[in-house]
């Protein structure tokens, strides 16, 4: 367990957020390895199939949530493919709430590029210190400001605990909106798979099984 605290917490101007002590418990996913993840291509709006390991790193998931006595928590997911197959694996049976909000930056003529070819193009980018700011540069993309307004709308309407089954960079925007931190330090939370991030109380903790 990998506990983060952050205790100057400072909103995005663009954001409108319940405080952090204020907001219900949730179970955050990031849906498992997908064939893209490992050829390294950007997939945004588009969708990969999960592969082996993602399918193994879902059901571990699911055995993390109900270890932590949180599997019969409402279950809200993106509408990907992907994510919707590790919430399948990680807890059969159960029907899912899909909430197009979850789903991951859109990213526009970058889809289904690599790293490299988009760098190849936009060299500067290369040099960014932030690990996911320069995929909001994506031509025909998502914009920090319109995914900050997704992930605050979202937020702002929770009442309840919840797991949720979404992306990289979507988890990194909803935690750190949970975490009241700004976008720049967004850049020090971890996108794992195969893991849980529980936040609450305005503090996170990586869930796993040590597998």
């Amino acid at each position: 367990m990998v506990q983060f605290a952050f205790p100057n917490r400072q909103h995005s101007p663009d954001a409108v957020l319940p405080s952090a002590d204020a907001m219900p418990e949730f179970y955050i996913l990031r849906h498992g390895e997908t064939h893209w993840n490992v050829s390294g291509r950007m997939q945004g709006r588009l969708d990969s199939p999960l592969t082996a390991l993602g399918r193994e790193q879902a059901v571990r998931q699911g055995h993390i949530l109900r270890v932590a006595g949180a599997g019969r928590l409402p279950l809200l997911c993106s509408p990907s493919g992907r994510a919707l197959a590790t919430a399948a694996l990680a807890l059969p049976g159960r029907a899912p709430m899909i909430d197009d909000r979850l789903g991951e930056i859109g990213m526009g003529n970058w889809q289904g590029l690599t790293r490299e070819e988009i760098f190849a193009g936009r060299p500067e980018l290369a040099d960014d210190p932030h690990p996911f700011l320069w995929k909001f540069s994506a031509p025909g993309g998502e914009t920090v400001a319109q995914m900050q307004t997704r992930i605050a709308e979202w937020v702002s309407e929770r009442r309840e605990p919840a797991i949720v089954v979404t992306h990289g960079v979507t988890s990194q925007f909803l935690r750190g909106a949970l975490l009241g931190i700004d976008v720049a330090a967004m850049s020090g939370l971890e996108d794992c798979q195969g893991v849980v991030y529980r936040v609450a109380h305005g503090r996170q903790e990586r869930l796993e099984t040590g597998c």
